[in-house]
């Protein structure tokens, strides 16, 4: 399956749900909708958010895993806190 595109690939502006179909009964649902602000973050921020919540918050487990210092996924994390933010103007 595809990545669902967050941007638009002409002017980078942020891209609106505007048409959701059911695979089990075809029906199609259509209008303008924004997407969570889960789904507005990066594929990375996506999967750090998914580790974080897998090494049951565990920043320091985190950075074990991926084999960086604690200061260094500390940031990281501090940079995830910041585009939520952005996201929620």
């Amino acid at each position: 399956m595809k990545n669902l595109p967050l941007q638009c690939p002409s002017c980078e502006s942020p891209l609106a749900v505007s048409k959701m179909t059911c695979p089990s009964c075809n029906t199609e649902v259509n209008g303008k909708y924004d997407l969570p602000i889960l789904l507005r973050l990066s594929r990375e921020n996506q999967e750090f958010i998914i580790n974080f919540l897998l090494s049951s918050g565990s920043i320091k487990e985190m950075a074990k895993q991926a084999g960086l210092s604690y200061p260094t996924m500390r940031n990281k994390m501090d940079d995830l806190i910041e585009s939520i933010k952005k996201e929620q103007l």
